[in-house]
């Protein structure tokens, strides 16, 4: 009888296991790993809920519809782009700041933006908000901003917006004395929406040995703040050494968590992009050493420093621009690739130029004069330049060479060209720099379709100083981050570093996709992501990861698998692989900072059937 008893127990025990396991499977089904990703199911975890969403792109993300594809498995569905309507005002525009939505208790600014034949003499613009006593901004006078000149009329942080109801407020826009007139309906969400990290954010600094930091808590810089203080300390040391002037006053340095331009620019203070997707392609040490020249360079003094000369020795000093580089044998291939600018030209109109020859082209100017010259040669000519009244800078540069080396700057130049080709030219370099110059000009497409506060010859750079005395925050937290901007970033993430590995076929690949979706974007295509396979990917990706709490940083895309970057609230970065199964990107497991991986499925519909890329 106790035999039977026990053999009966058993069963029980055996169908309740067995049920306890089938039900488990049938609730989270697990996808098998092939051979190749070599993963082990370890404990299982929920993933994060969904993140607050800021829609500020000219997009509405897509939801589904369908769609069909007649190669993939399942049935995708897609919903078209919506492409923002023409400006109440055009051909005048406004753009308001922060980007992204408007909260209540923010501080708007206002960038009204002229049509380049505007005639700005002696006009204005006044905003009058709310019919029941309504609030007056301005007048505020049209005037030429930004190193590009745009015809505006800026409102800086003029509309204070706290302790106002949420909901839609009209903003009647009057030109005088023109008389032109137009209406745009603004709406300002409830302050308890706002996004992480803003309602517990805050200004914080600290102190190294060369320099003051200021970041915003709850940033990736807040995160990485004792490793960035060292880098700073290690190259300020080597900055000093170089250009030849001890630290007698400690640089301040803002860290941005968002991009302005390509990542770095000094003034009084030195101020540098600093994210976990920072598309720019930086490097901190080479930025950080870069922007320290100028503080340097300027504390040395000189009556006239041309751009040319500005720019140049800060590359020249840093060993290369947004990389090391060997500047001289780098600028051989511009000669190669047709891409020289004559230095006339260059120093006279330097920022327009194309940016990564100009820069270039200015550091190895520098080494070869520093070469032909020493040290102190190029130094006493450079800061004895004098400005000459209604005079270009090359016309300064002219005469300073001639005083000092007894040359021209024709004749200077026609010494630089024939050192360039006495160098052997290596091909690899000229694939390396014909890849730099595609790459940062893409990012500035990009930055002037879906980023254009961004976008260095207009960026919107408030000062930084008097956002830190008043506790303003958003100018620099906020940026358009809907799944096309995401998707794209995580792109250019990817593609600079194929990039540095010299993986010039993948550069390729990344760069044609990228451009391939900014064309369709510019023909109003409502689907630009499906133009191209690998730029699917990505979207799909994008849009799985925001829909489970995550944000993309980069990705590695295989066929049938990608291993990506990506962010959760907090700053806390992880590592996600994803697999394809039957046409639909899964989440396959998840390693967070402390190598713990969390095994569960995710599925999103895919556009049609994924790239092959082919890697080198």
């Amino acid at each position: 009888m106790k035999r039977f008893l026990l053999v009966l127990v058993l069963f029980l025990s055996i169908v309740l296991v067995w049920g306890v396991l089938t039900s488990t499977a049938s609730l989270f089904p697990l996808t098998s790993p092939s051979s190749e990703t070599h993963l082990s199911a370890l404990t299982e975890t929920s993933l994060p809920d969904k993140s607050p969403t800021v829609a500020s792109s000219p997009f509405v993300p897509p939801s589904p519809t369908a769609t069909p594809s007649p190669t993939q498995a399942s049935t995708p569905t897609l919903s078209p782009f919506i492409y923002p309507t023409p400006s109440p005002g055009d051909p005048f525009k406004v753009r308001y700041h922060p980007n992204g939505n408007l909260y209540v208790s923010d501080l708007v600014s206002l960038e009204v933006i002229a049509p380049p034949d505007f005639n700005v003499d002696s006009s204005e613009v006044i905003v009058e908000i709310g019919e029941s006593e309504p609030l007056s901004l301005g007048p505020a006078s049209f005037s030429r901003f930004g190193i590009a000149g745009r015809i505006q009329a800026t409102f800086m942080w003029a509309w204070d917006t706290d302790g106002l109801h949420p909901g839609d407020y009209d903003l009647v826009f009057t030109i005088i004395p023109q008389e032109i007139t137009w209406t745009e309906t603004v709406t300002l969400l409830p302050e308890s929406q706002l996004p992480l990290p803003e309602p517990f954010a805050y200004w914080a600094h600290a102190e190294s040995d060369c320099c003051l930091f200021h970041y915003i808590t709850g940033t990736s810089a807040e995160r990485d703040l004792e490793e960035l203080m060292i880098v700073a300390d290690e190259q300020a040391r080597l900055a000093a050494e170089r250009i030849g002037i001890d630290f007698t006053d400690p640089i301040t340095v803002s860290l941005m968590p968002r991009v302005l331009g390509h990542g770095g620019f000094a003034g009084r203070e030195i101020y540098i992009s600093y994210l976990d997707r920072n598309y720019a392609g930086d490097s901190f040490p080479m930025v950080v050493h870069h922007e320290m020249i100028h503080i340097l360079d300027a504390r040395l003094g000189g009556d006239f420093r041309p751009t040319l000369f500005v720019e140049g020795l800060s590359v020249y000093l840093t060993g290369g621009h947004f990389k090391p580089e060997p500047l001289i044998s780098r600028a051989v291939t511009l000669l190669e690739l047709d891409s020289y600018i004559p230095l006339s030209d260059l120093a006279d109109d330097f920022y327009p130029s194309q940016h990564e020859i100009g820069y270039l082209q200015a550091g190895a100017l520098v080494e070869y004069m520093v070469d032909t010259w020493g040290w102190e040669g190029f130094s006493n000519f450079y800061r004895s330049i004098q400005r000459i009244e209604n005079g270009s800078p090359s016309q300064s540069i002219d005469i300073a060479l001639q005083n000092h080396f007894d040359i021209t700057f024709s004749d200077l130049e026609e010494q630089f060209i024939s050192k360039l080709h006495r160098q052997p030219l290596v091909p690899d370099m000229v694939a390396d720099v014909r890849l730099t110059v595609d790459y940062y000009d893409s990012l500035r497409r990009y930055q002037q379709s879906l980023d254009p506060s961004a976008y260095f010859m207009t960026a919107w750079l408030p000062n930084i100083e008097e956002m830190r005395q008043r506790g303003i925050l958003a100018d620099l937290l906020r940026h358009p981050s809907n799944p096309e901007n995401i998707a794209l970033e995580a792109m250019f993430v990817e593609a600079d570093m194929h990039l540095r590995a010299a993986n010039f076929l993948q550069v390729e690949t990344n760069l044609q996709a990228i451009n391939a979706v900014l064309d369709a974007i510019e023909e109003f295509d409502p689907y630009p992501f499906q133009r191209d396979s690998l730029s699917a990917d990505y979207f799909s990706i994008t849009n799985l990861l925001l829909d489970h709490g995550y944000e993309l940083n980069s990705a590695q895309i295989e066929p049938n698998t990608a291993r990506v970057q990506a962010s959760l609230l907090g700053g806390q970065v992880v590592t996600l692989v994803l697999v394809i199964e039957k046409g639909q990107w899964q989440i396959l497991s998840e390693e967070s900072g402390a190598g713990i991986k969390v095994e569960r499925v995710f599925h999103i519909n895919y556009p049609f059937p994924p790239l092959s890329p082919v890697f080198l």
